[in-house]
């Protein structure tokens, strides 16, 4: 008897070699998803949006990855003039994306749930771990566009923050409605060719009229989602130099007679990745906007909501990681080489169990924060956790994302080079969250400047005594390690920022990254009772923090990489 399955006309039937995910529940995929999040929202909330957040994994796994695709390979177009020949700046967007923003924006309000109860049914405004969460899930499917969800959902509360409430009132519901048609999308444009990260060289000027309007002059190098609604813009409205010269405004694209503002989109940048989105280069000429604050405090109104900002990119930088962490454990599982099944392979098991510790170390970072943040937003609270955490998670989880992202696209092999599969948009979008909102360098910095200027570190190690006090303890074996580490890393973060060591930023933003999470590792491992966490926290302590021999015979870890595997795509 013919062993192999033949079509009616003898053709054989081949069955499929390449284990393909597509279809599968992102959510349900993800063994840690569902303890963790009953954690951090609690049994109540939790409960409430359990549905809503299994939908968004079904999504994220089929139709959003569909439409991710698509968008990806129809990237925007602009036009300068409509077709009745009215000049203005036109962004075309293929109908996927825009089906993409409907789901975001209206059907999951993932801009509008931090500002405004009624969002997914729930009564009150959602907290920051659910926003996080819910968005961490659709930027498996799609990353570009959650740079617009996140700058509207930031715009908004820098404007809450600093406008005046009449303005307030005539803006924010804008930006926060559920109503796709009437939603107007937020951008920050801030970046000129001279005034990159250093925003004291910022050259567009802001003159106030006699009308008391300003209005706005000059070039904007990077502006992504450029035809939004309404974006803030950082202009020189004072004769100060640096940063006192600068205040910071809010722009609309249109006027109340239905003109478009004074500004011109000058062509669409042609990205790497987050092609879907529209990124562009904008001159301003005479362009009407509403000053945000204090004059000449732009920078530090700004920077609230780059802040903001800085944690949805570690964010977004641990979903990509959490999605090529999934693709990469179902293709281990579902493919045979050798005749064994990849997963069964040590070498293989060692590689995902890496790819898992840099994964889940962002996650537990971008709860965290997200904790820090809701508690730093109480009148009169310290904010000095949340200004430290900030910058931490922008800066070590986006530079992870590059090497989980490209070590996924290597467990799938030469399919894994090729567009059809999610794996190369996965790595393309993963390098600008390294750039956005601060490169590496000047995140690092940042985390100094924390320390120095806003006590940062006495925050950070409080918090960090305080998980280890309520988390699962490491193995005998390790505890005088893990203090020897943790002492280290304290020691390094303060010589370098109280000596002016700035060369060691890097170093040192990288083991205090490694010491938070390890203790939040170990706090969720307890909390949640996900014993896997702790096996975690300790590969983060051997491997991250503590200091190896390259050329060392290890001991034994198999034991642990099972444990950090398990439950898999088996149970």
């Amino acid at each position: 008897m013919d062993p192999i399955s033949r079509t009616a006309s003898g053709v054989p039937i081949l069955e499929p070699h390449i284990p393909d995910a597509r279809g599968i529940n992102l959510f349900d995929a993800d063994p840690h998803a569902a303890p963790l999040l009953r954690l951090y929202l609690g049994e109540r909330l939790y409960d409430h949006l359990q549905p809503h957040v299994y939908r968004l994994g079904a999504m994220a796994g089929g139709l959003l990855d569909e439409l991710a695709s698509t968008a990806d390979k129809h990237p925007p177009t602009l036009a300068v003039r409509n077709r009745q020949g009215q000049d203005g700046s036109f962004v075309h967007k293929h109908p996927a994306y825009v089906e993409l923003e409907r789901l975001a924006y209206s059907e999951f309000g993932l801009a509008a749930m931090s500002h405004r109860g009624g969002v997914l049914g729930w009564p009150e405004p959602l907290p920051p771990v659910a926003k996080y969460a819910l968005t961490y899930l659709f930027v498996q499917a799609e990353f570009g566009l959650c740079c617009p969800v996140s700058m509207t959902d930031s715009l908004a509360r820098t404007l809450r923050k600093f406008g005046r409430p009449e303005l307030v009132a005539e803006v924010l519901p804008q930006l926060i409605t559920q109503d796709f048609n009437d939603l107007r999308q937020g951008a920050m444009f801030m970046t000129e060719q001279g005034a990159g990260s250093d925003v004291s060289v910022t050259a567009t000027v802001a003159a106030c009229g006699d009308d008391g309007m300003w209005r706005l002059s000059g070039d904007k190098w990077f502006c992504s989602n450029a035809d939004a609604g309404f974006a803030m813009v950082l202009a020189r409205s004072e004769t100060d130099p640096g940063l006192k010269g600068v205040s910071l405004f809010l722009l609309p694209r249109d006027l109340p007679d239905g003109r478009h503002n004074d500004y011109r989109i000058l062509r669409l940048k042609d990205k790497l990745g987050t092609r879907s989105m529209a990124s562009g280069e904008i001159r301003l000429e005479g362009a009407q906007a509403w000053l945000i604050g204090e004059r000449g405090q732009g920078f530090k109104h700004m920077a609230d909501m780059i802040n903001n900002s800085r944690l949805s990119n570690g964010m977004r930088a641990a979903g990509l990681m959490r999605r090529a962490v999934t693709e990469a454990t179902y293709i281990a599982t579902h493919r045979r080489a050798f005749g064994k099944r990849l997963i069964d392979m040590p070498l293989m098991r060692r590689q995902l169990a890496k790819m898992t510790v840099w994964t889940e170390q962002a996650r537990s970072m971008m709860f965290q924060t997200a904790q820090a943040l809701q508690a730093a937003d109480v009148p009169g609270a310290d904010r000095a956790l949340a200004r430290i955490l900030t910058p931490l998670i922008k800066f070590r989880a986006c530079r992870d994302a590059r090497k989980v992202t490209g070590d996924a696209m290597e467990v799938r092999g030469g399919c894994g080079y090729i567009e059809e599969w999610s794996d190369a948009r996965l790595l393309r979008d993963a390098h600008l969250g390294s750039i956005w909102e601060g490169t590496s360098n000047i995140v690092a910095l940042d985390v100094l400047r924390a320390i120095k200027k806003e006590n940062g570190l006495p925050a950070l190690k409080a918090r960090i005594a305080e998980l280890l006090s309520d988390g699962a303890p490491c193995m005998p074996a390790l505890v005088e390690r893990q203090t020897q580490a943790l002492e280290a890393a304290y020691m390094l973060a303060e010589h370098a920022a109280q000596g002016g060591h700035d060369h060691l930023a890097r170093q040192a933003a990288t083991g205090l990254y490694n010491a938070f999470s390890m203790a939040a590792l170990r706090w969720e491992a307890r909390a949640a009772g996900i014993l896997g966490r702790a096996d975690i926290a300790d590969a983060v302590l051997q491997h991250r923090l503590g200091a190896r021999d390259p050329c060392a015979i290890p001991q034994d870890e198999s034991s642990a990489i099972d444990r950090i595997l398990q439950p898999s795509f088996e149970r």
